[in-house]
């Protein structure tokens, strides 16, 4: 049922079914759900008829490629390690990729023939950290930017492809990325990560002749600059300055005469500024079209508007009027690229209940269609469920919104006198055969997400669907902190508030027990990275609340992590966390691992040996101070991977094990 019916029909103060009860008759394996494809990150070919795209087909991410129209997929790269980005290169001369090792996150770059039948290095710095920017419009060069000259710092390049000569653009002691570039290569934009605010950051406009820098964003409270695409005449960009939510603006220089990109000469104009964020900005090759993405409440709306230019000095004008694609389903849609000749726009889309896709949308005909078919293993997708969005309060009256996601099998209702809970049945068998609806309590998993900037959305989650079909239900919580729902409520945990994000956990608890329909005795909670964190702090805080935790590359000492994390995210975080020439006090007292002895409840902790962002260290600290008091603990370590675990071999021995201990702790 899609999402926008289920939550219409909440609305209703009667008994109303929200989710239709489903009898399988062969449950599937975690294997087969572990097993499910997906499919993403498209770039065409330079006559339009090919897609080059990311699939983890094989159990990593690896390069493959298709025909827009009616044929069989081909695999170009083979490796153990997943490959981050691919584009093909614009005179058809081959195709880059980024690929790192063992979950490092120190990506080199690789060029490669169109048929994937040659493959040379153009990076070879195991230690040394590249980020890719883009290419120039002809395909000649590469923009990125690395910290070879100091690990802790970040400086932009540009590379000439046919050469291999690495150009040395902008040297700056911080962290930093290239934004945008303009198509001669004269200009770059750069933006700069804050030093004293979270989630915020500057643009400025450098000459790569002389070196000059202009700054374009001068700007007072946290604000974010980003999304940004060279005009004939400015730049297009997305922003939240003097704004909650990003909206998408144009900047024109008021007087072009002299190249003059002060602030004082910049006039900026919203373009489209709704009540939530817009981002996924991309430009067409011939800068007439523009595509773009709002996330509303979660889900992806996708749209495309034309450009027209004109007048002396050249005027670029992005027309008013918009045209929405309309989608599959409500989900999520990322990687949108344009044909060079504009004709057509690919993007990846995925939903709660379709796994991720490539999809190709004629502009001309308005026809959307799928391009890659990822595999379901051999699971019926009607099987899948779908969310429903609620929002809880918490301590200080706010909502915090939520998807809560049903187990299979089960029908979720509110009666006619108490419209506010849901109540939870299954059906069995009774006289004569008949069904009857039978009232239950079900075990929930409470899935806090990373970041803390970042956001749960409907997408396609196989391990949710697992438990989904095993008889738990999911809640999805985006406590304060979350992105998505405004600039205010991004920075409601920042430094000395952190635990007030923990307190939304417990209330996200209290409502699944009043009013969702939960069994209060068999409550899970769990989360990876800053999520790890949040679990740590919620079985540490409140012990009594849960019935088992899992911890995926958790902090747990934020002194210890802060002194080990990489040198070029320390001073990133220390702006969100607190700062350990400050702070350290503060940073003490809310680590968990400050708290250990307080924990009752059984912990699975799992970790990546190579992680560069969370060092394993913080896994076994807790670990040891664990089995040092006789409490049981369970651990994996792999040695094979980074900041998660995302290598299909690993995963398929590890999340049986997670789903034994779930199983254990959760259904006595």
């Amino acid at each position: 049922m899609p999402v926008k019916k289920s939550m219409k029909k909440l609305s209703v103060l009667a008994a109303i079914l929200l989710l239709a009860a489903v009898s399988f008759a062969q449950p599937y394996t975690i294997q087969q759900y572990l097993s499910i494809k997906s499919a993403g990150s498209p770039d065409f070919s330079p006559d339009g008829k090919r897609i080059v795209y990311l699939t983890n087909t094989t159990g990593t991410s690896q390069v493959w490629a298709v025909d827009v129209v009616g044929a069989k997929p081909e695999q170009l790269t083979h490796f153990d390690d997943n490959v981050s980005f691919v584009r093909w290169l614009p005179d058809n001369s081959g195709i880059i990729f980024g690929m790192a090792r063992g979950g490092n996150e120190n990506t080199q770059f690789f060029w490669m023939t169109p048929k994937g039948d040659a493959i040379e290095k153009l990076t070879d710095e195991p230690s040394v950290r590249h980020n890719f920017a883009g290419l120039s419009k002809d395909g000649k060069r590469i923009y990125y930017t690395s910290n070879k000259r100091n690990r802790n710092f970040f400086d932009a390049y540009s590379m000439d492809l046919e050469s291999e000569k690495e150009t040395l653009l902008y040297k700056f002691d911080g962290n930093i990325s290239v934004a945008a570039f303009n198509d001669s290569g004269t200009k770059l934009v750069i933006s700069r990560s804050g030093i004293e605010k979270s989630l915020d950051n500057d643009l400025f406009m450098v000459d790569v002749k002389t070196g000059k820098e202009t700054h374009l964003t001068p700007h007072d409270d946290a604000s974010e600059f980003g999304n940004v695409e060279f005009l004939a005449d400015g730049l297009l960009m997305t922003t939240n300055d003097k704004r909650e939510f990003e909206a998408l603006v144009q900047v024109r220089q008021k007087n072009a005469v002299g190249d003059d990109w002060s602030a004082a000469n910049l006039a900026t104009e919203i373009v489209y500024g709704p009540n939530w964020d817009v981002g996924g900005v991309t430009l067409s090759d011939d800068s007439r079209k523009l595509a773009y993405t709002v996330n509303n409440d979660g889900f992806s709306e996708l749209y495309i508007r034309n450009i027209e230019t004109g007048g002396k000095p050249l005027i670029s004008t992005i027309a008013k009027a918009a045209e929405q694609i309309k989608l599959p389903a409500q989900g999520i849609v990322g990687g949108t690229t344009f044909s060079k000749d504009g004709s057509k726009l690919a993007f990846s889309f995925s939903s709660p209940t379709n796994n991720g896709d490539v999809w190709l949308y004629d502009i001309k005909s308005k026809k959307l269609s799928q391009v890659t078919q990822s595999d379901r293993a051999g699971i019926d997708p009607n099987t899948f469920v779908a969310p429903e969005l609620i929002k809880f309060k918490t301590f200080d009256g706010r909502e915090i919104p939520a998807w809560y996601y049903p187990p299979q099998g089960v029908e979720y209702m509110r009666l006619r006198n108490q419209p506010n809970r849901v109540f939870a049945f299954s059906k069995v068998a009774g006289e004569a055969g008949r069904q009857r609806l039978t009232r239950i309590q079900v075990p929930v998993i409470v899935s806090i997400h990373g970041g803390p900037e970042g956001q749960s959305r409907p997408g396609f989650n196989p391990l949710f669907q697992y438990y989904l079909s095993r008889g738990y239900a999911v809640l999805d919580p985006n406590v304060r902190g979350s992105t998505g729902y405004g600039k205010t409520y991004t920075h409601l945990d920042d430094v000395e508030k952190r635990e007030d994000s923990v307190k939304d956990i417990a209330a996200a608890h209290e409502w699944l027990t009043s009013k969702g329909g939960a069994d209060p005795k068999r409550i899970a909670v769990m989360g990876g990275s800053y999520g790890g964190y949040m679990t740590m702090a919620a079985i540490t805080l409140y012990p009594d609340l849960w019935a088992a935790a899992v911890n995926t590359v958790g902090i747990v000492n934020w002194e210890t992590f802060l002194q080990n994390t990489s040198g070029y995210r320390r001073r990133q975080r220390e702006v969100e966390y607190g700062r350990l020439d400050r702070d350290i006090d503060f940073l003490r007292r809310v680590s968990p691992i400050r708290k250990i002895d307080r924990i009752k409840t059984p912990l699975f902790v799992i970790h990546g040996k190579n992680d560069p962002r969370v060092p394993y260290t913080e896994a076994e600290q807790v670990v040891k101070a664990l089995r040092d008091r006789n409490v049981v603990v369970e651990y994996k370590l792999y040695d094979d991977e980074g900041h998660g675990i995302s290598k299909l071999k690993n995963r398929l021995e590890l999340y049986p094990l997670v789903a034994d201990f779930l199983d254990r702790n959760m259904k006595k």
